[in-house]
């Protein structure tokens, strides 16, 4: 299922913290194991996708990709329109960047899903 930006998810207890991603994706197996949250989902989405504002700092960018990784969020993109990249972070190794003549992948997530950088940035004709 993919969620929009309004969409929540309780990344801890106690106090709470909820987190809404401009776009995220839930698997259907939790789906179905869990059903659809009445208010927030608990628990990280599989993909988070955040897309940088004019006025969002690198350190806070940073944290909200450390956020999502640490309560077990599978693939974090990053998408940098003012400077046409994207950033792909998992929990298993360092950040990749992406830009205009590369191709994102949606590996291990979304198998066979490619998808190149120039056009989500319009940059193709």
């Amino acid at each position: 299922m993919v969620c929009g930006a309004e969409t929540g998810f309780v990344l801890e207890r106690d106090p709470d913290t909820v987190l809404a991603p401009d776009v995220a994706f839930v698997r259907r197996e939790r789906i179905l194991a869990s059903g659809l949250p009445p208010t927030f989902w608990e628990g990280p989405p599989d993909l988070a996708v955040e897309v940088t504002s004019p006025g969002d700092t690198r350190r806070e960018v940073a944290d909200k990709v450390a956020s999502w990784l640490a309560a077990g969020t599978r693939l974090v993109w990053v998408v940098d329109p003012k400077r046409l990249v994207v950033e792909i972070h998992d929990p298993d190794g360092a950040p990749r960047r992406l830009g205009g003549s590369d191709v994102l992948e949606g590996e291990p997530l979304f198998p066979g899903f490619r998808l190149p950088v120039a056009d989500i940035f319009g940059l193709t004709p």
